[in-house]
């Protein structure tokens, strides 16, 4: 049992007497009354990860016992870390990946941060297949902690330009909240989870309850100035989820200072950046209210016809196979996105013939990702007397100016930008034109000082980007696999020439020479940032989801994880799913104590 977890339970604990063989008889499953009462529980949450942890941790603290379902193995923080402190040195392959294994998985191979140090963090090409109608990289860590524990820690709130744009300029559904509904949320979370930053006050990007932020360099606080004297845009110091100074409330999880050792995906040792697995999943078990059971791959929400609710979860065991009933009087589903939409689209009842929920017939349907198709690159002549001294874990962000107050572009939506400076090595280190003695002293001398900068661009949630479960194959758990058919459209591309024209424009102008502009022109999926296909809304024909992240058409299901979003917005979803899911947590607490749900 672990140190942190009120109880995990071994699939072996779980085969009471109701449990019983995959077969043809799955969805006739008798459940006898001793067996209901042993699996039965005030609420049930699907994914440990990111929101998972946080449904976990709001619940719990409520009162609620909690049962967290996770596909994945057990993993624990700190034990479960196998590289987090080796040297370059110690990796067989020096942090790079087999021939081997680069042909049996070409897709996860090509994830960010992926590499030996984090691999087995990552779900293996094989291990979960899916059906790509479209070219689209899904990127899955299944594992107690789920993809919290190799996530990229950008913490930007949302503005309330991204919850009006797609109503504003006629490319989207409205949503049905507002950021002053979501900010105390916000607030909640940034001060459990810590995130560094700075009060820069620039209306697209809104403050925060921020840590000390990790300083600019030189040539950082440079492009700064010069973007704001010559463009009236604004280069923010990194909003990332790293103690830089932790409060008493990071202590008391147990949580330690970041080192800025930049080591992040491999699991820190000092919990110093956010994750399930060193802060809510833990926090949670303190109240001896949480149970989580890893191994086990979530079928079906169960809809009782008669009782016109979700009454609990049909689980496979991954490594018998068996199935085995949970109950609750509430359930989140936390899932990521896609996952989310294939348990939902699976969960067909009398009453839901086209999936939980679904009369709408939206489900699966408005997918969306953000753009990270365009790179920008340069050099800068002199700062030759400065340099930096540590392995800064966050970039600085430039806040979206595009398409604010009003449309000023030909396409819609507007993009973060990622960009930070760095010193290289000394050219003859580099170009290969040194070797022995005077290789070793140029690796010693710093070279010219260089900038990069990315795109996370929004992008049109449509229809006709949308997954569906494939009608012929399954998984090896006898689940219909998911078919992705998500593109890119001209909107995309017209944002992705707009960037690069625009950042080379501002490097240029700012003193920087031998620019570089990229496309590279990736698949969707890459970004890791899916969402939608269980849409929030205000009008029941047209969304999934209601205000409070309810199923319309099932008031006690709830989605709060990326799956739930109405548009994607520019800057980084996954604190927003924290909120949102805290938010949705604490009303379904007081629904559930006035006996609603």
């Amino acid at each position: 049992m672990s140190a942190h977890f009120n109880r995990i339970i071994p699939i072996v604990y779980c085969m009471t007497a109701h449990t019983v063989e995959m077969s043809d008889s799955l969805f006739n499953i008798n459940i006898n009354s001793t067996g209901a009462d042993e699996n039965t529980y005030d609420a049930i949450v699907i994914g440990s990860g990111i929101s998972g942890g946080w449904a976990a941790k709001e619940l719990c603290e409520h009162g609620a016992k909690t049962l967290v379902l996770e596909r994945g193995r057990n993993v624990e923080h700190l034990k479960d870390y196998p590289t987090m402190s080796k040297d370059p040195w110690e990796f067989k392959h020096r942090g790079q990946m087999t021939k081997e294994f680069l042909t049996e998985n070409p897709l996860i191979s090509k994830a960010a941060g992926f590499g030996e140090d984090t691999a087995h963090f990552f779900v293996k090409d094989k291990d979960h297949p899916y059906e790509q109608e479209k070219p689209f990289d899904w990127i899955r860590g299944y594992q107690v902690g789920g993809k919290s524990i190799i996530w990229g820690r950008a913490c930007q709130r949302w503005s309330n330009f991204e919850f009006t744009a797609p109503a504003r300029f006629g490319y989207g559904m409205d949503w049905p909240i507002r950021y002053n509904d979501v900010a105390p949320w916000y607030s909640h979370v940034e001060k459990f989870i810590g995130v560094c930053g700075n009060k820069d006050g620039v209306e697209a990007m809104p403050d925060g309850e921020f840590l000390p932020p990790f300083d600019l360099n030189c040539v950082e606080q440079h492009v700064k100035n010069e973007f704001k004297r010559q463009f009236g845009r604004f280069l923010v110091q990194g909003r990332w989820a790293h103690l830089s100074v932790p409060n008493e409330i990071h202590t008391e999880q147990g949580r330690g200072r970041c080192l800025s050792r930049n080591l992040c995906m491999r699991g820190c040792p000092y919990g110093g950046y956010f994750s399930s697995l060193s802060s809510t999943l833990p926090w949670a078990s303190k109240t001896n209210n949480l149970t989580i059971r890893p191994f086990s791959v979530v079928h079906s929400v169960i809809f009782d016809d008669k009782k016109q609710r979700a009454i609990g979860v049909r689980v496979i065991d991954t490594n018998t196979k068996e199935i085995t009933d949970f109950f609750a009087k509430v359930i989140f589903v936390n899932a990521s996105a896609l996952n989310s939409s294939l348990i939902l689209l699976n969960s067909t009842s009398e009453r839901f013939p086209d999936g939980l929920g679904n009369d709408s017939g939206t489900l699966g349907k408005y997918v969306g990702f953000h753009l990270y198709r365009g790179g920008v690159g340069g050099e800068i002549d002199g700062f030759e007397d400065k340099y930096y001294y540590v392995r800064n874990p966050t970039e600085p962000i430039i806040a979206n100016y595009r398409n604010l107050h009003q449309q000023d572009t030909d396409y819609v939506g507007g993009f973060t930008t990622f960009m930070s400076a760095y010193r290289s090595r000394g050219t003859q280190a580099t170009d290969g034109s040194g070797i022995g003695q005077e290789f070793k002293h140029a690796s010693t001398l710093p070279g010219k000082w260089k900038i990069y900068g990315y795109m996370q661009g929004e992008t049109i949630m449509k229809a006709t980007n949308h997954v569906r479960l494939s009608k012929e194959k399954k998984d090896q758990w006898g689940i219909p696999i998911l078919v992705t058919s998500v593109g890119y459209d001209d909107n995309d591309e017209k944002m992705i020439k707009d960037f690069l024209t625009e950042t080379s424009t501002m490097l240029e102008r700012s003193g920087f020479k031998n620019i570089v502009a990229h496309d590279n022109k990736q698949a969707p999926g890459l970004d890791i940032h899916e969402m939608g296909g269980v849409r929030m809304g205000a009008d029941p024909k047209t969304s999934m989801l209601n205000k409070w992240n309810q199923l319309h058409q099932c008031k006690n299901v709830f989605v709060t994880d990326g799956g739930c979003m109405t548009s994607t917005g520019n800057q980084s979803p996954s604190i927003l799913y924290m909120a949102l899911t805290a938010r949705s947590a604490n009303y379904a607490i007081k629904e559930m104590k006035k006996g609603t749900l």
